[in-house]
């Protein structure tokens, strides 16, 4: 006798997508960018401790400056523990340097890799030489980089423009007093803090007393103290955890603990540094009062802004 199979029909399914971005800003910048990246690993030497420095930029540099991206490392971590992030950034023609010191919260050693990437710039036998942005110097970190950014632009003397704190710590985390940072003392720039909603403990979205009565123990008190004059922002990311954003791109090569992976900080963080760096108008225009950021989403929530310029 013959055996026969019987074929149901049954169809196999995809598994859904891990992020679906808004419409629009997000979507673009969610997508890599049109660049080649080459990444450069120990690239040029050093910081204040001796740190070595990494890089992510357009493989074709071309004719054009371009803008600057410092990266500031979570504690005990490294920029490559964040390729994926760096990588997409670069895709959108910034010029990414992060220091591979592993505590970088005062801001000196970010800093420090601005310095090492001018000089870059200035050097003929450098392949930056005359390639670089030098007024167009944004700076993103994690965690205690976090800090560390804020830290860097409230020194910089106006050289750095913008920040964008990831899963910033609250003050009580601060290990001392040179890597707490305070967003009352900013002066100059623009700030976009980003957190992820299981991230209750390290970087809560609010807090139970006022932060006038105990310092600055969440985002919500970070972006409040920011002074008004600033252009700044602030949305929690529905879903991530301390670590998701060294997702590559999903957790498996993170740090615990990551719940979704790097996915939500590609999208408007990018947006927001070509707003800020590069001009991009329609980017500009998401941050602004109704624009898409603000919007309902499955993706983000805490959403505000003081965006006018």
């Amino acid at each position: 006798m013959v055996s026969i199979a019987l074929v149901t029909g049954a169809v196999a399914h995809a598994d859904p997508a891990p992020y679906v971005p808004a419409p629009g800003v997000e979507s673009t910048y969610f997508e890599p960018g049109p660049a080649a990246v080459n990444e450069r690993l120990g690239f040029g030497c050093c910081d204040t401790t001796g740190a070595k420095f990494d890089l992510w930029y357009p493989a074709d540099l071309g004719t054009e400056r371009h803008p600057i991206v410092l990266w500031g490392n979570g504690s005990d971590a490294i920029p490559s523990q964040y390729a994926h992030l760096l990588r997409h950034l670069a895709s959108w023609g910034f010029v990414v340097i992060g220091t591979e010191n592993q505590q970088t919260g005062s801001g000196v050693d970010i800093r420090k890799s601005l310095d090492y990437l001018l000089a870059q710039d200035e050097d003929p036998a450098s392949v930056f030489f005359g390639k670089l942005d030098r007024e167009a110097v944004g700076a993103v970190g994690h965690s205690q980089g976090a800090t560390g950014v804020l830290n860097a632009l409230r020194d910089s003397g106006g050289a750095i423009k913008t920040a964008v704190p990831l899963e910033i710590a609250a003050q009580r985390f601060c290990s001392n007093a040179a890597k707490c940072t305070d967003t009352r003392s900013l002066t100059t720039g623009s700030v976009f803090l980003v957190n992820g909603s299981a991230d209750g403990i390290i970087s809560p979205s609010r807090q139970l007393l006022p932060w006038q009565l105990e310092g600055l123990q969440s985002n919500q008190a970070y972006y409040e103290a920011v002074p008004a004059n600033l252009t700044k922002a602030w949305g929690t990311l529905n879903g991530p955890d301390h670590n998701d954003v060294q997702g590559q791109p999903d957790c498996a090569a993170a740090s615990s603990p990551c719940r979704v992976g790097v996915y939500g900080y590609l999208g408007y963080p990018t947006a927001w540094l070509m707003a800020q760096l590069r001009g991009d108008a329609a980017a500009r225009d998401a941050f602004r009062p109704g624009g898409d950021f603000y919007k309902s989403s499955p993706n983000w929530s805490n959403q505000v802004g003081s965006v006018t310029g």
